[in-house]
């Protein structure tokens, strides 16, 4: 953004335009939060760059169409035009100081309906404990829980929030909406900012350039987008033309792995799912599975797979174009010798698409350079514990970097991945990376991720890429997480209710 804005004042599109765009824009938001202006009061906390210029031409306008406006400003600018147009408008004002104390701020701020947060936007940086944005960012977050609280809007990022990462300061304040301008930021899909966020509305404010391409775009899934990867169903289909999908999945401890994975490449819309798993657990699985087939292989004292049922794996793969590998299998030295025999001696002839989870990637981790010696299309689908195996990485610092790191390892490893949790990113081997927007305690129960995993493998049997199957899997899944939050609650939602409402989230995604 800040490369647009000089390029557009080198074609002619001054500073100050932009401004004036922005803040009528910031201000429609208003109106639109608020429902109507009459009798409404709004409070602008104004800050001293061009975040705060935006706040108050917004000022100018809601005061202009009738709303009581105050302006509470961290600094007056010498001979502020847009500060004396909102007054000439109507909108009181005032600048605060030291000497200003929180109570006063707080009695102030009572009582009204609306606050626009326009004091750092993209500006983002720590808040030094005793300053006065210290000071006005604390009333304001008692005053939000208090009742009737006000409203709050954001302009461009949520004060405190880092428009890059997410990360927010300890005194940023959550926002009822955030009124993203030219472009949304990065740090308002990524964790905690888009939950400061609260809804984003992206505003045009005529920019007169398009953004250069950049080597490592970043995106924000949307419907539009993924409606037109969804596998379309010819009437006159039959189920060789949805493609097989093999999932190697399941142990003696983890029975519902291999159920839940294959279930959902079948849900996805594979023609035909064989389960392949240790011979002990087929029986148990059988009969839930009435439609799948099944490759039963041997198996250790321990009711895994071991490193002698790879060869017979690799046997019945003919005429599969995708294998999920990785739920449930465990971790012991034979199934580390079995993911060993399957990764490294399949060939690029024996599979269009290979996807590992789970304990598939616990047993990656232990491989030292793996993606040196790997020849076939991988997709990753680690959630952060096994990322920080894969990669030597504490949790935390993860976390605090999830697109950067997720971009940086499907580089190196020449590979997708998938990296799990709100906001769950795909990254692609050539630096792109793609974000959910659904961030839903509905999927945080175990054995969601058995279920995305193997709605990939079903998307990919269909002839999707690695990387579009990936994206299209990673929305279906949040959005049914949504859909069946919204229905019931966050609490209680299980991996199979996510598999019994798939085909409805597809069918209103395509409709």
């Amino acid at each position: 953004m800040r490369a647009l804005e000089a390029q557009s004042e080198a074609a002619g599109v001054s500073t100050e335009q932009l401004m004036a765009n922005a803040g009528l824009a910031v201000a429609q938001e208003a109106w639109l939060l608020l429902g109507t202006l009459e009798d409404r009061r709004i409070t602008v906390l104004v800050g001293p760059g061009n975040n705060g210029g935006d706040g108050l031409v917004a000022a100018s306008h809601l005061a202009e169409w009738g709303a009581g406006v105050v302006c509470y400003l961290l600094r007056e600018g010498p001979d502020d035009a847009n500060l004396q147009k909102a007054i000439e408008q109507g909108a009181e004002s005032q600048v605060l100081s030291q000497d200003t104390t929180a109570d006063a701020i707080e009695a102030s701020l009572a009582g009204t309906d609306l606050v626009i947060d326009a004091l750092l936007g993209t500006g983002a940086r720590s808040i030094e404990d005793g300053s006065l944005l210290a000071c006005v960012l604390d009333v304001l977050v008692r005053v939000r829980d208090k009742t009737p609280r006000p409203l709050v809007l954001a302009v461009d990022m949520p004060t405190g929030v880092d428009a890059d990462g997410g990360a927010p300061d300890e005194r940023a304040v959550a926002a009822d909406a955030t009124v993203a301008l030219g472009y949304s930021k990065v740090g308002l899909h990524l964790q905690r900012g888009n939950e400061l966020a609260g809804r984003v509305q992206v505003v045009d404010i005529g920019l007169p350039v398009a953004p250069e391409p950049a080597a490592q775009e970043t995106h924000v899934m949307t419907l539009r987008d993924v409606r037109p990867l969804l596998p379309q169903r010819p009437a006159d289909s039959n189920k060789g033309t949805f493609g097989k999908v093999m999932v190697a999945a399941g142990s003696r401890n983890y029975v519902g792995a291999a159920y839940l994975s294959a279930s959902a490449a079948m849900r996805g819309g594979a023609g035909l799912v064989t389960a392949a798993t240790p011979a002990s657990v087929y029986p148990l699985i059988a009969g839930r599975l009435a439609e799948a087939t099944f490759l039963p292989l041997p198996e250790s004292e321990s009711g895994r797979f071991y490193a002698g049922s790879g060869s017979e794996l690799a046997a019945g793969l003919k005429g599969y174009n995708v294998l999920l590998l990785g739920c449930g299998i465990g971790q012991d030295s034979g199934t580390l010798g079995f993911v060993r025999d399957v990764l490294l001696t399949l060939e690029s002839d024996d599979l269009e698409t290979l996807i590992v989870d789970a304990d598939g990637l616990n047993n990656l981790a232990q491989i030292p350079r793996w993606w040196e010696s790997v020849s076939l299309p991988l997709v990753l689908t680690p959630h952060p514990g096994e990322f920080g195996r894969l990669t030597r990485l504490e949790v935390k610092d993860i976390q605090s970097r999830r697109l950067q790191l997720a971009r940086e390892k499907a580089q190196e490893w020449r590979q997708v991945v998938v990296l799990k949790g709100a906001n769950t990113i795909v990254a692609s081997p050539d630096g792109g990376a793609w974000i959910s927007p659904f961030a839903s305690a509905a999927l945080a129960s175990a054995g969601t991720g058995d279920v995305l995993a193997g709605l990939i493998a079903g998307f990919a049997a269909q002839g999707l890429s690695p990387l579009t199957a990936a994206i299209a899997a990673v929305y279906v899944h949040g959005a049914t997480g949504e859909l069946l939050g919204d229905q019931m609650g966050d609490t209680g939602v299980l991996a199979g209710d996510i598999l019994a409402a798939i085909p409805r989230t597809i069918k209103e995604i395509k409709s």
